[in-house]
């Protein structure tokens, strides 16, 4: 819903060049190229790549960082970051680079997750962050990112115009456990709490998390909210 949501509201179609920082497995990529748009990704993860290559093959894509796209200046008439640019090690870089890699005037989506007492995902994210490696220099305090004006003014610091503001909420369903797992031990600050602790005791973590969310059939229903704003370049 995330998606079709930005896709509604940016009006991407037939010809367009889009770049997804952050393009995972391709999922989003694989919906405009439908479309008719020229897909392009970037990911930090070569086994994600793998997977968005068979999804997507249709598409150009590259390892790389957010802060440094490997991209030339004024190419993309879409570029979108779906929960992904604020694990930059600077968001206020990577939106910049963003910036320039999008043609003057055109869109920058970018995604954050919404009010914490609107994410089923909570609890399981403040679980498996206490298990990760500490960051020997933590970031400075900053305000959450889905209030309101703090995404707009990180967009302004990095070059954009501000142009509108959305919230989408939706679920995530998994029909068991076993799925459930599979999927929550996938993506990258998981992996890093594996890492530091061992996927048992990150597993125990999850299932204890997201117990109250278990319906009596044993699937799972998980509710979030997204926070997006829409920018020029």
């Amino acid at each position: 819903p995330t998606y079709e949501e930005g896709i509604r509201r940016t009006g991407v179609g037939p010809g367009d060049r889009v770049l997804d920082v952050g393009c995972g497995s391709g999922v989003f990529l694989r919906a405009v190229a439908d479309l008719g748009a020229r897909p392009h990704g970037l990911d930090a993860s070569l086994a994600l790549l793998r997977v968005a290559r068979a999804r997507v093959p249709e598409a150009e894509l590259r390892q790389g960082d957010a802060e440094w796209l490997p991209f030339d200046d004024d190419s993309f008439d879409l570029v979108t970051g779906f929960n992904s640019f604020f694990f930059a090690a600077d968001m206020t870089a990577a939106l910049r680079e963003a910036a320039r890699v999008a043609r003057p005037g055109a869109l920058v989506l970018i995604q954050v997750w919404g009010r914490p007492e609107r994410c089923d995902l909570t609890p399981m994210l403040a679980a498996v962050g206490a298990l990760r490696p500490r960051d020997p220099e933590p970031r400075r305090d900053q305000p959450p990112l889905w209030e309101p004006g703090v995404l707009e003014r990180i967009a302004t610091a990095a070059g954009l115009e501000p142009e509108s503001s959305f919230d989408v909420r939706s679920a995530f369903e998994f029909p068991d456990r076993e799925t459930l797992m599979r999927q929550m031990l996938a993506p990258g600050p998981v992996g890093e709490a594996v890492r530091h602790v061992g996927e048992r005791a990150v597993g125990h973590a999850i299932a204890a998390a997201l117990a109250p969310r278990r319906r009596p059939d044993g699937s799972y229903r998980l509710e979030n909210e997204w926070h997006s704003v829409l920018a020029r370049a």
